[in-house]
């Protein structure tokens, strides 16, 4: 088996479904067709809950709950993963007594553990969504957002150390906004700036690196999707080519102590890899992703997911689960066909949506099909 599969997926009161079951018998194609509003993209949500993180939609935990339930939500899967048969289980209790937070629960085989990061011993899932397409044309922080995404597929601790960040710039920022503040206070949190900053750049580095050596392999695959080429920019990232990690993380500390007069004016910090920015370019038209017909940036966001999943695959030696939602709607039938091809050869479980029938009409015969109304679903036969 080099594919992680989902053989069951349960919901319980989340988003449009009090109780929902889904049976599967293997890997390869599962197409969920339906009106618009019929509930599909809730499904696949909720296997992207079996991941870190916030999901393909980054809900809060209470914007998961059925509407009419009791503030709780749980789904849960038993899938045959990378270490082979698991129940994986996720969501939150009813809020108890005055207390009105909750935090979400994760559990494996019915067991608690620490976060949902343990799931990505047994399972990868990654996901192609219609709220995506603006991605290039966008600011850089929706696409510091999916290589993120992209990272987290490959290594399950990157999320953490991006919080990490996050919090120890904003420690900083409230320093410098102090002018009685400590210089040693700034030193200390500097130090912790720059070693935690070091960890996600060289992270997402080294991803953007691998991700555009799996493209190349794959460049004459799929010849119907535009092939793109990805770089990544910034401060710190511009150093990684010439310098060790140590070189770069000294040079950082550097520069926040000789530029804390410029980020106390700005109030924020201006340089690190929270301001990088993920550059994508049209190889056949020698252009920015961004001035490329909203077509061909379709087709360069699938051959990313593509690229990404074998990238997976060849690190891991099983493909990701892929949740692919209303990507096959506006695709020619040329294309189309050429997708279909590209994901039998990576082997994976594939999720699709669509509200059109007719799309699937080429993996009819080998795919799993489900018929989703408002709260139910029906197997086809």
């Amino acid at each position: 088996m080099t594919a992680a599969f989902l053989q069951r997926l349960s919901l319980v009161n989340f988003r449009s479904y009090h109780a929902a079951q889904i049976n599967l018998d293997r890997a390869g194609p599962v197409v969920l067709t339906g009106q618009n509003g019929a509930g599909k993209t809730n499904l696949i949500e909720a296997i992207s809950m079996l991941t870190p993180g916030r999901g393909l939609r980054r809900a809060t935990l209470d914007e998961l709950a059925f509407a009419e339930g009791d503030g709780s939500w749980a789904v849960s899967a038993e899938i045959e993963g990378m270490l082979g048969l698991a129940t994986l289980g996720t969501g939150i209790e009813p809020p108890a007594g005055d207390d009105t937070t909750n935090s979400r629960k994760c559990r494996i085989d019915r067991e608690p553990v620490s976060s949902a990061a343990a799931f990505a011993d047994h399972l990868r899932v990654i996901w192609l969504t219609p709220s995506m397409d603006p991605l290039f044309t966008g600011p850089a922080a929706d696409r510091r957002r999916y290589l993120d995404r992209l990272v987290l597929a490959v290594d399950a601790q990157h999320s953490s150390r991006v919080s990490a960040l996050e919090r120890s710039l904003r420690s900083r920022n409230r320093l410098l906004e102090d002018q009685r503040s400590d210089a040693h206070w700034l030193d200390a949190i500097e130090h912790e700036t720059a070693e935690v900053a070091v960890a996600v750049s060289a992270a997402r580095y080294e991803t953007v690196n691998r991700l555009s050596a799996a493209l190349d392999a794959a460049r004459d695959e799929a010849p119907a999707f535009a092939m793109p080429r990805i770089a990544l920019e910034g401060w710190m990232e511009n150093q990684w080519p010439v310098s060790s990690a140590r070189e770069v993380e000294d040079r950082y500390r550097e520069l926040l102590r000789e530029s804390r007069g410029q980020d106390a004016a700005a109030g924020r910090t201006l340089e690190g890899p929270h301001r990088a920015d993920l550059k994508v370019f049209h190889v056949g038209k020698g252009i920015a992703a961004a001035d490329a017909s909203t077509g061909e940036q379709k087709a360069m966001l699938i051959r990313l997911s593509l690229a990404h999943a074998h990238l997976i695959k060849d690190m891991t030696g099983y493909a990701p689960v892929m949740l692919l939602d209303e990507v096959v709607a506006h695709l020619d039938p040329v294309r189309r066909a050429a997708l279909y091809e590209a994901l039998t050869s990576i082997g994976a479980q594939v999720w699709m949506t669509g509200a059109d029938p007719a799309a699937f009409a080429d993996i009819a015969d080998r795919a799993q099909w489900f018929d989703v109304k408002p709260g139910g679903i029906t197997k086809r036969a």
